[in-house]
């Protein structure tokens, strides 16, 4: 069975919800549902939370997950790329503990509505497979073939510059939207290429009921909505 790390990146700040990763969610903290999710996995080796904010690490321990270090100030700022709190996790756990798992999976707090079934069916994608990387995907709501953009002086345009015009929602190929759930790649290739993206990057499609972003405050009205339905 592979080593699977599920790491979940929270840090304190937030722009359009105050401490967005604390907000409550149908009576829980917003984390705690991804954590959940993880630990009813049946994939995942071990559970960490990378945060700079001791409350959520407060939190994410009473749930069961570990937080072996704080994350440095510098990589909790709006503008920090994503994949740098990352990759000083996964070098943290090298440098301190020796720890090199064979797949790192990365759990955004902000994906409430993903359960264990989708993280099990990731890793076993990969490992299927051989993919460098899985990464969750939703079937687009709005079609990019239909997009349109805005010219200097105000006409309406394609956003495509293709000859082929589509009338019919039925003849649209296919397109799908990265929905942030769940982002898996093997250790060493993160390591190497810092990016989930490679040419053996494979998609796992998740219906759109359990890929709720939440940004605003109507994404965590939605997902309440959603998760008051389920019970």
């Amino acid at each position: 069975m592979a080593d699977v790390l599920a790491l979940i990146p929270a840090r304190a700040g937030s722009k359009s919800i105050p401490r967005k990763n604390l907000a409550t969610l149908a009576g829980k903290p917003l984390i705690v549902w991804t954590i959940e999710a993880a630990r009813s996995s049946h994939s995942l080796t071990r559970i960490v939370v990378s945060t700079d904010d001791p409350e959520i690490a407060d939190v994410a321990e009473k749930s069961g997950a570990g937080v072996p270090f704080v994350r440095p100030a510098a990589l909790a700022q709006d503008e920090t790329p994503a994949i740098q709190s990352i990759l000083h996790a996964v070098n943290w756990l090298d440098k301190h503990e020796g720890y090199r798992p064979d797949f790192v999976m990365v759990l955004q707090p902000t994906s409430p509505l993903r359960q264990a079934e989708d993280i099990d069916a990731v890793v076993k994608l990969a490992q299927d497979r051989k993919a460098d990387a899985v990464v969750s995907v939703s079937p687009a709501q709005r079609h990019p073939f239909w997009m349109k953009r805005v010219t200097e002086d105000g006409r309406l345009q394609n956003f495509f510059d293709e000859d082929k015009q589509y009338v019919r929602r039925q003849d649209l190929p296919p397109a799908f939207e990265l929905n942030g759930a769940i982002y898996l790649a093997q250790r060493d290739v993160l390591i190497e290429a810092e990016t989930f993206y490679t040419d053996r990057t494979f998609a796992y499609v998740m219906p759109h009921e359990r890929a709720v972003d939440v940004d605003e405050p109507w994404d965590l009205y939605l997902a309440e909505l959603i998760l008051r339905n389920r019970k």
